[in-house]
């Protein structure tokens, strides 16, 4: 199936960005959002993106959707997709979304890729390149913090990304591996400290970063978490504002809070730290990848860096299907992405000239 049309759903801070960078890529790029959108280098439209049947018409008339709609929209959204037979993209975090997404996948005529964001996503692709240079793994350890450059308060965080869907990381179980078996634990738990160039940053489990890597991994490796990472402190306040105020039990009232007193800023750092320990001709060693992403210009304008690099994961996906270096059909787990491959895209090499190791 050939793929130079791509329909975006939603231009917001990160679905506009796509656009723009699927535009540079060579794609033809229609945008599709509920309100007017201007300046943008790209066609755009208005229209309800809550009714999946409005979308039909877009849907037939390219060769791929990509959503940046909030989770809750995209299993309507996946299975339009999956009846116009085109290859679908979101960046969803939600594990009930991606396996309904998966049983579409079973008879789609396109590739079925949620996930395609900073994690789940790239930090799932880094992870599985070092683990795959073992014999033998003892642990896959992947850690991913969007933090502002310039922390205030007890939190120490701007919401830079949804409120939503930060407060399900928080709240929502983690799928884990321990003593090489799949498990469920609590999230907000495994804390430790980590220091990424200087900076002391803290880490604790949170949910759906691992995308399916548990399942790929099960029986392969004794240890595999995911953990986000926030300047210290915070966790301890989250912990007393989340589980013993209860606040928790009203996510709707805790995200209006939160969003309220914690603004975006235009100033952050994406921190990606994975580490992977196990055994290559009778030794045991350890392999990392920690690298802190600042803001940087695309286009002419500033974009944060969690907006850049969740937009060029997944438009560095989409460059890969297009040029036939990924399955064009079924379901695409990112573990199975090459780094290698991913790095030599258009998109995914703002990885390497943007980087801080």
């Amino acid at each position: 199936m050939s793929l130079n049309r791509v329909v975006v759903l939603g231009l917001g801070k990160v679905g506009s960005l796509v656009g723009t960078l699927l535009h540079e890529s060579g794609f033809k790029v229609t945008g599709l959002d509920a309100a007017a959108r201007g300046g943008l280098p790209f066609d755009t439209q208005v229209t309800d993106l809550a009714d999946a049947s409005a979308l039909r018409p877009f849907l037939k008339a390219n060769e791929a959707v990509v959503s940046c709609l909030p989770f809750h929209l995209n299993i309507a959204l996946s299975k339009e997709a999956h009846a116009a037979g085109i290859h679908y993209f979101d960046l969803t975090e939600d594990v009930a979304t991606t396996d309904q997404i998966r049983e579409l996948a079973k008879t789609s005529r396109g590739l079925m890729a949620p996930q395609c964001g900073l994690a789940p996503g790239f930090i799932g692709i880094v992870g599985a390149d070092l683990a795959k240079r073992f014999d033998r793994l003892r642990s896959i350890e992947l850690k991913v913090g969007a933090l502002p450059k310039h922390p205030r308060g007890k939190l120490g965080y701007a919401f830079n990304w949804s409120p939503e869907g930060v407060i399900n990381e928080y709240i929502n179980d983690c799928e884990v591996i321990r003593n090489g078996h799949r498990q469920m634990v609590p999230a907000l738990e495994g804390y430790e400290v980590v220091v990424i160039n200087g900076v002391q940053l803290e880490a604790a489990t949170t949910s759906g970063g691992l995308g399916t890597m548990c399942e790929t991994y099960e029986g392969k490796v004794e240890t595999l978490h995911y953990k986000t990472m926030r300047y210290l402190g915070h966790f301890e306040h989250i912990r007393f504002l989340f589980q013993e105020l209860r606040m928790q039990e009203d996510r709707a009232l805790l995200g209006k809070v939160m969003k309220n007193a914690l603004p975006p800023v235009a100033e952050d750092y994406v921190f990606v730290h994975a580490a992977v320990e196990g055994w290559e001709g009778g030794q045991l060693s350890r392999e990392e990848f920690v690298r802190s992403y600042p803001q940087m210009q695309v286009a002419g304008q500033e974009w944060r860096a969690i907006s850049w690099t969740t937009a060029a994961s997944l438009c560095a996906v989409i460059e890969m299907v297009r040029d036939g270096v990924l399955p064009q059909q079924g379901f695409l787990k990112q573990e199975a992405i090459p780094l290698d491959a991913f790095f030599r895209t258009k998109n995914g090499a703002y990885y390497l000239s943007h980087d801080r190791p």
